[in-house]
């Protein structure tokens, strides 16, 4: 990934966080006739729930349906590397916002985002006990804080046995892991103020107004 030095984010507890607010992640491969992609939802397991020989960046859950055969080309290739990419907030900018429009004109539009790269050795699991906790724990991860939260158990166990039949499970040690977040801290302090206060006006993106205060120091302005 393309990492001017302004934008790279490197703090894992803020990596870890992007993931877990946007867990569903672009997986992709290497494949006979080229790259093969699939977006499907994941679980983080924090180094500190992990054993000692585990990788320090922490572990990736997830489950592939059984006729994706996307899962096939993992399984036939284990020491092949896979990249899964984590999407977070963005927003285009527009250059009436900036400043420096005002002053010189030399400006063009832009696009904010927040995004980490995961790279890692992917495990394909088919143990039936592994993938029930698999779906168990992702559907706590997702219904957990609602009010009337549903879980795996309120439906019929055979129901419940015949969909992890159909299912095949993932496991991706991270040996890297990147962030980007490219939030305007690269404008001068005016046009980073615009931006914010452009998003602002059009009550759009609270989470990349957050960023962009947070990131440029305009927290305290």
């Amino acid at each position: 990934m393309y990492q001017p030095p302004h934008f790279q984010e490197t703090r894992q507890d803020v990596l870890h966080g992007l993931i877990r607010a946007h867990p569903l992640g672009l997986l992709i491969s290497n494949g006979a006739e080229g790259p093969v992609a699939n977006a499907i939802p994941f679980l983080l397991d924090a180094p500190s729930l992990l054993d000692a020989k585990a990788p320090p960046n922490g572990r990736l859950r997830a489950h592939l349906a059984r006729a994706n055969p996307q899962w096939r080309l993992l399984a036939d290739s284990p020491a092949s590397p896979v990249l899964v990419v984590f999407q977070g907030t963005d927003a285009y900018v527009t250059p009436s916002w900036y400043e420096t429009k005002r002053e010189t004109g030399k400006v063009v539009p832009t696009w904010n985002y927040a995004i980490v790269q995961v790279r890692g050795a992917v495990r394909v699991i088919e143990n039936q006990d592994w993938l029930a906790q698999q779906i168990s724990d992702l559907t706590v991860s997702q219904e957990g804080a609602r009010e009337a939260p549903w879980a795996v158990t309120d439906a019929p166990a055979t129901f419940i046995q015949s969909q992890i039949k159909g299912i095949v499970g993932l496991e991706i040690e991270i040996t890297d892991m990147q962030g980007k977040w490219k939030v305007s801290q690269n404008r001068p302090i005016a046009d980073r103020s615009g931006v914010a206060e452009g998003l602002e006006s059009e009550a759009n993106s609270p989470d990349m107004i957050r960023l962009v205060r947070s990131y440029g120091g305009l927290d305290s302005k």
